[in-house]
């Protein structure tokens, strides 16, 4: 009765290990449709930013500041000039066909701060031109000028033109109208002295354009207009 059994009823489990598996499928995905999630940037860059803007800011502060306390108690204001007389004492055609020119100038020098010295230090370059064309040149001399105090300074300028014969028939034509052009170009540089504190150098530059009645070689010439610009170069 047993045996009849098994033989109508097989034995499950054999059967299940004898059954083929069905092979397993993998599914392929698009790696592009799987969202990556970005790793979280550190917030250092924020912090070192609002660091130096804050700090760009503070600064600019305490410069503004000190700007303002500065003008407020030294009131600074630029230097005048003038120029008082002129006199050539050369201006000879050279064999060379060059130009010769030889010119003092006296200029006085202005400076009207109550609480402020100016030291005019070495490089200085003062140059007379007649329609951009260079005459002569000098260097005034290395001072110091203390507080509103007016300084005449006596320059002697000379040159040498290479175009001597187009130049000085352009000259000897402009002195027929008793009107001769000519610019006084300055470019000095400074150190500015507020109290017992010298700052670093800076440049005053300008240009001082004359109209005088001649050229006349030992003579002293007439200015007849004069007018002067400065400013300073940092």
């Amino acid at each position: 009765m047993a045996d009849h059994h098994k033989k109508i009823y097989p034995d499950v489990e054999a059967a299940t290990l004898t059954r083929p598996q069905a092979p397993l499928i993998l599914e392929k995905r698009d790696p592009s449709s799987i969202a990556m999630v970005p790793p979280r940037k550190p917030d250092r860059c924020c912090k070192c930013l609002c660091w130096t803007v804050g700090l760009l800011t503070l600064l600019l502060f305490i410069v503004g500041a000190t700007v303002a306390v500065i003008y407020l108690v030294f009131q600074p204001k630029l230097p005048k000039y003038s120029v008082d007389n002129l006199r050539v004492s050369d201006l000879t055609l050279n064999f060379d066909m060059t130009l010769s020119a030889r010119f003092n100038v006296r200029v006085t020098a202005d400076n009207p701060n109550k609480k402020i010295g100016i030291y005019y230090e070495k490089g200085s370059h003062l140059s007379v031109w007649y329609k951009e064309t260079n005459l002569c040149q000098g260097t005034i001399p290395i001072f110091y000028q203390g507080h509103q105090n007016k300084t005449v300074l006596n320059v002697a300028l000379t040159g040498r033109n290479q175009y001597g014969t187009t130049l000085l028939n352009a000259l000897q034509e402009q002195q027929q109208t008793g009107r001769v052009p000519l610019d006084l170009k300055i470019n000095v540089p400074v150190s500015i002295k507020l109290g017992s504190l010298k700052l670093r150098k800076v440049r005053i530059v300008g240009t001082c354009m004359l109209i005088v009645d001649s050229l006349a070689t030992n003579s002293l010439i007439s200015i007849k207009a004069s007018t002067c610009h400065f400013g300073l170069k940092l």
